[in-house]
């Protein structure tokens, strides 16, 4: 078997690093920091309807580009290395896949077509499911409270994972952001380039028709979407982690010491050295995993393996950036924490994505038990 990109993918690969070297450089992604909602609206804009990107791995029959997770994933990896401010991993990565998993035929027709339209979206209460639903008479009530959901604050819509009061079965359900019961409220973060929220839910009415998947069904479906998106968010790390790389390599190159650029130094060539294996083996783990998800999604026999994939991708994917940033720190010397330079930026997005969907240590002890069983 030949893993190497295809023409179509090197294409879509090289036009995303072309489009957002230039509309997601240092001031763009300082001006979002600076703003509650996160993202330029225009350029969200932008690319929903040029670069077709909300698309890529929608099916052809509800819109989108019919495309596979491995194009997906290196548009994933461009984002991480210009740090892309947008609502696109909350929106495709969460969401959409929470529809492609667990959605009906109808659902996923009068839901998927607004994605490729432009509309926003996000996944709340997936990882400790605080929420909880009841029966009525007319359908569902959601009440409880949310915190970090990414890009809360201003998505049109949601997918909201719930278990039933009293210790029962989980329940996915799509919710309008709108909602009559539901306030919404930004938290600051560490990480200033991905936006977080609040949600709370005061007796949230849902119809009958918006709950995803059979109560048998769902626990499956919600892990599934979780490992789709830690592919996804592994591929994320690549990008930054090669960055970091790239952007300290300039900076050795320049800085002159005792009458010699640093890159010169032995010490520093190793450091930069190891920067360049750890990218390279998280690389290969992250593709693996966005061939594997490709599979699951396709419905092909290697799809059994989307939990081991993801948590190797996720594990490695989380060490590498992390490592990477804060050599990227160390090697820029005095001045690499300070607000000029992108790499704090990459340190601060380093960090927030290792917690995210859990960090390697709960990745490998998730791998352990998955081999001991």
């Amino acid at each position: 078997m030949e893993f190497r990109f295809t023409d179509e993918q090197r294409m879509i690969r090289d036009t995303a690093e072309a489009f957002l070297s230039v509309a997601s450089d240092g001031e763009a992604v300082r001006a979002a920091m600076a703003s509650e909602l996160g993202y330029d609206v225009a350029l969200w804009k932008q690319v929903c309807e040029e670069l077709c990107w909300p698309a890529l791995h929608i099916p052809e029959d509800y819109g989108g580009l019919g495309l596979g997770y491995v194009e997906l994933a290196a548009t994933m990896e461009q984002m991480g290395r210009f740090l892309f401010c947008g609502p696109y991993f909350s929106t495709v990565c969460l969401a959409v896949n929470a529809l492609l998993v667990a959605g009906s035929e109808s659902q996923k027709a009068t839901w998927l077509p607004r994605i490729v339209a432009g509309d926003t979206a996000t996944l709340v209460g997936a990882l400790d499911t605080p929420l909880t639903w009841e029966a009525t008479e007319s359908g569902y009530r959601l009440s409880g409270s949310c915190r970090y959901v990414i890009d809360g604050h201003g998505v049109d819509w949601m997918v909201v994972a719930a278990r039933q009061a009293q210790g029962g079965d989980i329940g996915l359900f799509v919710l309008p952001g709108d909602a009559d019961g539901l306030t919404r409220q930004w938290l600051p973060t560490m990480d200033q380039t991905r936006k977080q929220a609040q949600l709370d839910f005061d007796s949230v009415q849902i119809a009958s028709a918006d709950r995803l998947a059979g109560a048998a069904d769902a626990d499956a479906a919600l892990a599934a979407v979780l490992d789709l998106a830690a592919v996804a968010l592994a591929a994320e790390q690549v990008g930054g982690a090669q960055q970091c790389l790239d952007s300290t390599l300039a900076y050795v190159r320049e800085r002159v010491q005792f009458g010699r650029s640093i890159a010169s130094f032995q010490a520093v060539k190793h450091k930069a050295a190891d920067m360049m294996v750890k990218v390279e083996a998280a690389r290969s783990a992250c593709y693996y995993a966005a061939c594997i998800a490709q599979e699951f999604l396709a419905g092909g026999p290697m799809g059994e393996e989307l939990a081991e994939a993801a948590s190797v991708a996720k594990a490695w994917c989380s060490d590498a950036y992390l490592f990477n940033a804060g050599c990227g720190i160390q090697l820029h010397g005095g001045v690499g924490f300070t607000w000029e330079y992108d790499i704090q930026l990459y340190f601060k997005r380093a960090k927030s994505s290792e917690i995210l969907l859990g960090n390697a240590a709960v990745h490998r002890e998730r791998l352990a038990a998955q081999l001991l069983d």
